[in-house]
């Protein structure tokens, strides 16, 4: 089963997807980290995620990119997967490396392709797959070309990941709102 988590910035939707995963009932709880540090806030952020995950069960995979080749211990339906967040893994799949490439259409497409591959490679490995992605470009305001390519980029990648995902669940003010329900869009109702 395959469930995308969204919504804003500090919406609660992190917490709400490590307990989905910590009540999964699975036995083998994996929590894949995409987040490259880059500084003391980014250490921060980090820190304060594996407090709120302490205690859950959790064993941690740091992988900012390359999901496709990433294989995870255990048998597939005793395991639990948590990704977070897809967000940053397109960010890394699109910008990685020490400076900014040209950021054409090709390699947002390219960067788009390796994450979606990457999360259904995930999926193959795991009873329960949540992953956690973000709102982005809500705000109408127009932005350099590097910028507005990511953009358009986790867009893409967002509907790609909700139409493979039995459940989509966007979390507003720590509400799970249900957008779709075992492949059929939900009411917008409480779950």
């Amino acid at each position: 089963m395959i469930t995308l988590v969204t919504g804003g910035c500090g919406s609660g939707k992190s917490e709400y997807a490590e307990n989905l995963v910590a009540g999964s009932g699975c036995p083998c709880k994996w929590y894949v980290a995409t987040m490259e540090v880059w500084g003391d806030e980014d250490r921060r952020k980090v820190e304060r995620h594996r407090k709120q995950r302490a205690g859950k069960g959790f064993h941690t995979i740091e992988r900012p990119r390359g999901l496709n080749a990433l294989l995870i211990p255990g048998s597939p339906e005793q395991t639990a997967v948590l990704l977070e967040c897809v967000s940053n893994l397109a960010a890394n799949e699109m910008f990685g490396g020490e400076t900014l490439p040209d950021c054409a259409p090709e390699l947002a497409g390219a960067a788009g392709e390796a994450v979606v591959d990457g999360i259904t490679s995930l999926a193959r490995q795991a009873a329960e797959l949540v992953v956690v992605t973000n709102e982005v470009g809500l705000d109408g305001i127009s932005y350099e070309v590097e910028t507005m390519e990511y953009i358009r980029l986790m867009g893409w990648v967002n509907q790609r990941l909700a139409k493979l995902a039995d459940r989509v669940v966007e979390v507003v003010y720590g509400i799970p709102v249900v957008l779709k329900e075992n492949g059929s869009a939900g009411q917008g109702g409480r779950i």
